[in-house]
């Protein structure tokens, strides 16, 4: 058959070909078969990207297949293991270094460096080899858990702590990256299900581990046992990751150039100011004090740079435009966005601050636990959280679509956080249970959402940033609600606690919430418990808000198949694909 090259009229009525009408770094990729009948119009993909998609994954199978997973989730468990652990290490930390003034930077230096770096990490696995870079994050994490382990004191401490969050960035990252290189998209929901339940079920140990490491060896021992392990994850990945090196045609300074270092100058120390300004507002210094102003407008002016930057100069964005246009892109990063803020008032907290995890103080303070009673009753929360996320992966793994599990999940959500917001002084085990399980089970059903939109929408060379983005949504959203959060549960605390005639409202802010059952006088003590439960139930209803802020995200977000593999197609603006289906028409057929 006699192969036809379409043409196209242009505005000055001059015929070109059909890759006239196509932006340059996309010509090569779009292609008509020499077989396609005369009247065949290409299909076009609007999501796609303009850039060359690579082969999506690389040849791993069988045991060397579930040994590089394993080692990759080995990974993923010890930096959130590390962040739960350390809550419980805290107390013998402070007591050693005499340094309770120091307590907010060992959860904060964490805080802040694996924030910052999160989506520079994101441009650093789409230029250079992810095996290398995987492996670099593993021995920042290592070398800053042996500092923490072996520091002689508290500064020493705080930079290990800072280490540890550089490299935990790199990994979070790099465990999607190394998932995506060696497991096809339709596969790839059950093996990011078992990436959440990973982290949940690193939420269950790590209370117990650390406790027991501190009561029975020493307190340093919560840092150390990261050694043997990432060891063993680091020669695995080393071993057995072998993924396609990207852009090997550009020299090392080309690469360097791509790293969007204006981007970096603006971002980091702006993402470092407003966390400080976050950590820092209402307890260390007032909110209308000179530092916290200093903070929030250098964060609002390098902030503003830092996106001006990526608008500008494109090519070199740290977050491309075209990808954050993306509309799965986008709503998925309202939703991760939400989760996580609701997720650290109701049930995390600040992650590195374990005195403002509202459920806890509920059961502590409202119920009287110890804090190991309060931790098995917790139980409830992340059991469910593990099953849901396996479920979603086998399910959006059979069906082929994400969305319908982030949609029930938001719904979950919503019912579970109301529910929450009904907690009283006397409510009966049944039903705070009840509560866990059903808000457990709808964070369970969405959070890896998100991230799997992210590699089912996006061009292989962006999957990176992509997921880096979801990933600091995740984090940017805790940080910041759980100081709006605590701001709301103080503030009405006092108020409630201001209207109780013959009450020092100092015994509580000296000595903590769990001092009511035991230093609060008896006569007192009924209305004081209602006081505390009515700010923590207000607390509650801000992740109420957020829970259904979320519903925004899952709606809007496209309804996308793991099983339809994208063909290397290119965006063609809907004008000139108009163009060339009117000159499909009038062309005589041959």
């Amino acid at each position: 058959m006699e192969t036809q090259t379409h043409q196209a009229t242009s505005n000055d009525g001059l015929e070109k070909p059909v890759s006239a009408l196509i932006p340059p770094r996309a010509v090569d990729s779009y292609t008509l078969p020499s077989d396609s009948p005369s009247d065949s119009v290409p299909v076009v993909d609007d999501h796609a990207s303009t850039e060359p998609k690579p082969k999506s994954t690389s040849e791993v199978k069988g045991v060397r297949l579930g040994l590089l997973l394993l080692s990759i989730y080995i990974s993923v468990f010890l930096i959130n293991l590390d962040q739960l652990i350390v809550s419980t290490a805290i107390p013998d930390i402070t007591d050693e270094f005499h340094s309770l003034q120091d307590i907010g930077w060992y959860g904060s230096a964490y805080l802040l460096t694996s924030c910052s770096f999160q989506l520079m990490f994101g441009k650093i696995y789409t230029f250079y080899s992810a095996r290398v870079v995987y492996i670099i994050s593993i021995l920042f994490f290592e070398a800053g858990s042996a500092i923490c382990g072996a520091a002689p004191n508290s500064s020493v401490f705080i930079a290990g702590r800072s280490i540890q969050g550089i490299g935990a960035a790199g990994i979070y990252s790099g465990s999607v990256v190394g998932i995506v290189s060696v497991v096809p998209l339709h596969r790839r929901p059950i093996y990011m299900g078992l990436f959440g339940a990973t982290s949940g079920v690193s939420s269950i140990l790590g209370p117990l581990v650390g406790g027991a490491f501190t009561s029975n060896v020493t307190w340093r021992w919560c840092f150390y046992i990261n050694l043997p392990f990432g060891g063993v994850a680091l020669l695995s990945i080393a071993t057995l990751l072998k993924v396609p090196r990207p852009n090997t045609s550009l020299d090392w300074k080309t690469k360097l150039s791509q790293l969007d270092a204006v981007g970096t100058i603006c971002l980091v120390p702006g993402v470092v100011s407003f966390l400080l300004a976050l950590q820092w507002g209402g307890t260390t210094y007032a909110w209308n004090s000179s530092r916290i102003i200093a903070l929030l407008t250098l964060e609002s002016v390098l902030l503003v740079l830092f996106v001006v930057a990526q608008l500008i100069m494109p090519a070199t964005a740290t977050v491309a435009p075209r990808i954050f246009k993306q509309r799965s892109i986008y709503t998925g990063f309202l939703a991760i966005f939400t989760i996580g803020a609701q997720f650290n008032i109701f049930y995390q907290g600040d992650i590195n601050e374990p005195q403002v995890y509202f459920l806890p103080i509920w059961f502590q303070a409202i119920k009287g636990d110890s804090p190991v009673d309060s931790g098995i009753h917790l139980l409830p929360f992340p059991l469910a959280t593990i099953i849901a996320t396996l479920i979603m992966g086998g399910a959006a793994t059979k069906l082929g679509y994400y969305t319908p599990f982030l949609l029930i999940g938001s719904f979950l959500m919503i019912i579970g956080a109301g529910l929450l917001t009904t907690l009283e002084v006397d409510t009966s085990m049944a039903k705070w249970i009840g509560y866990q399980v059903l808000y457990g089970f709808g964070l369970g059903m969405g959070i890896q959402v998100p991230n799997l939109a992210a590699q089912t929408v996006l061009q292989q060379a962006d999957v990176a940033t992509g997921v880096a983005l979801m990933l600091f949504g995740l984090q940017l959203g805790g940080a910041i609600f759980i100081s709006v959060g605590q701001s709301v549960f103080t503030n009405e605390l006092a108020s409630r606690l201001s209207t109780l005639q013959g009450f020092d409202g100092s015994m509580i802010g000296d000595n903590g919430a769990t001092v009511i059952s035991s230093s609060i006088p008896v006569e007192l003590r009924p209305r004081v418990l209602d006081a505390y439960n009515g700010a923590l139930r207000n607390a509650f209803r801000v992740g109420l808000i957020i829970a259904a802020l979320t519903v925004i995200g899952a709606v809007g977000m496209e309804w996308r198949s793991v099983k339809s593999e994208k063909p290397d197609t290119v965006s063609v603006k809907d004008e000139d694909q108009g163009k060339l289906e009117e000159r499909k028409k009038d062309e005589p057929q041959k």
